[in-house]
């Protein structure tokens, strides 16, 4: 196939709105969901003769992304005038870096078929968000409550290769701003978005392609989507003899492909210079080495302590770590005393992670507290209740608020592990089978599993399994 004899190159850049409660350069609230310009003031707004003031909490924030990403912190840093036209800028300009941005380098760490990779940075920058436009049938409207909300945009090196490789390092890259509570990445809110720059060029050579800018993804699935369609249309021009052209497209989610939406700008036509009305930014040993000190452990350093202290496989540990939430959660289930990682693992994998995702909610209003859950798995661990029976009564839990033995009590869950009351089941069951009883004896093996149900229904599913198929075998081998 033409696509196996290209190579793609990929750089990212990334937008994520900084867990700030007000702006960047006022003190209007920066939280999501208010009405429509509710959240605005002559500063945001862009009116003349208003001065800006920089929110410090903000630069606090970028530092702790800095330091995550291994990333140069700057001491001394300049805010630029990035000036452009567009109906949501209303100063004509957005206040950014450039020339001299807050961090440079660093990397973020990927993993890449077992074998962990490093895609290098370029910067990590401070900026502020532009308005959002809102178009309608017969008109467009301009809501300013995102003017002005603080951001970090974070520049990769193109030293990504394909579609999934993208897609880790924005879900690693997520989950570093979560854990060290610069950003809450919600993507659907705009907190988290990617300008995606894609170019190919035949394998082994060194040479770069010309690259297409793609605008604004908000969803990893868009993201990887749009790579793979942009990588497939590189490669038709150019096998077509074609050539292809420096441009910024969009992507269209309803016919899944890239269209052009202007030729693509250069740093000079932004026209770049120092912002007169904000001095440099210089920040003290003291206030870095503050941050620095108050770093929390990141999701690559909670995956190696799940491997090397709990035991837990790599996937095992990947999952559990994507969100803070459900690694917290996970933590507090080992906190109520199970004897073994892995019961408390798989099951925030598998019931909770499922509780969640059906929701539709927060991780702490679709299940019930860690250590309601915690109790509910002792149960399993003390063989008072069986896993099946725990599912049933996690399922009733997140529904009703009421704790683990509550629920259990009323559904009548308890398991039976008294060996009088399973070995009575036992024998009425093989004296109700006899013919079924003399075929097992006579080499039919498989037919113990049919014994097993029968005694499983007779108790109502509540008998103990361990103990069930331990007397089981013992009386049908005529013991």
């Amino acid at each position: 196939m033409a696509n196996e004899a290209y190579e793609a190159v990929i750089g990212l850049e990334v937008h994520t709105h900084l867990l700030t409660r007000s702006k960047l350069f006022c003190g209007c609230a920066a939280g999501f969901g208010a009405g429509p310009n509710e959240n605005v003031c002559p500063v945001c707004m862009g009116m003349p003769g208003v001065l800006p003031v920089l929110n410090r909490y903000a630069v606090e924030l970028a530092l702790r992304m800095a330091f995550a990403a291994h990333s140069e912190v700057q001491p001394y840093s300049v805010f630029a005038r990035k000036s452009y036209f567009y109906p949501d800028l209303p100063k004509g300009y957005q206040i950014s870096q450039y020339e001299l941005p807050l961090c440079k380098g660093g990397y973020i760490e990927i993993g890449n078929g077992g074998q962990p990779r490093r895609i290098r940075l370029v910067r990590i920058h401070m900026e502020e968000d532009a308005g959002k436009n809102i178009h309608e049938a017969d008109s467009s409207l301009v809501d300013f409550n995102r003017s002005g909300v603080p951001l970090v945009e974070i520049v990769s090196e193109p030293d990504l290769r394909s579609a999934d490789e993208a897609g880790a390092y924005l879900r690693e890259l997520r989950a570093i701003l979560r854990y060290v509570g610069a950003s809450e990445g919600r993507m659907e809110e705009g907190d988290f978005r990617c300008d995606v720059n894609v170019s190919i060029r035949r394998k082994g050579s060194a040479e770069l392609g010309t690259k297409t800018e793609i605008k604004n993804l908000n969803s990893f699935r868009f993201v990887e989507k749009a790579i793979a369609y942009e990588v497939s249309r590189q490669v038709a021009i150019l096998e077509s003899g074609g050539r292809i052209v420096q441009e910024t497209h969009l992507w269209d989610p309803v016919r899944e492909q890239t269209r052009p939406m202007r030729s693509k700008e250069f740093a000079n036509d932004y026209r770049y210079f120092p912002e007169p009305d904000l001095p440099p930014l210089r920040l003290d040993a003291e206030m870095i080495e503050q941050v620095k000190v108050s770093m929390p452990e990141l999701p690559a350093q909670r995956r190696e302590r799940y491997q090397h202290e709990l035991g837990l496989s790599a996937y095992e540990g990947a999952v559990l770590t994507e969100d803070k939430e459900v690694a917290d959660y996970f933590e507090s289930l080992l906190l109520v005393g199970l004897n073994n990682p892995k019961t408390a693992a798989n099951w925030t994998m598998s019931e909770v992670l499922r509780a969640l995702n059906e929701s539709g909610k927060t991780l702490g209003q679709a299940v019930p507290p860690a250590s309601e859950t915690g109790a509910l798995l002792k149960m399993v661990e003390e063989t008072t209740l069986s896993l099946n029976a725990a599912k049933t009564a996690f399922a009733m839990m997140c529904k009703s608020g009421r704790g683990a033995s509550a629920t259990v009590d009323e559904m009548g869950l308890v398991q039976v592990s008294d060996e009088a009351v399973i070995a009575a089941a036992c024998d009425q069951v093989i004296t109700a089978e006899r013919e079924k009883v003399a075929e097992y004896r006579a080499g039919r093996e498989k037919l113990f599993g049919f014994f097993v149900g029968r005694v499983m229904k007779a108790m109502g599913g509540k008998g103990n399994p361990k103990i069930v198929n331990d007397l089981l075998r013992r009386r049908l081998a005529g013991n």
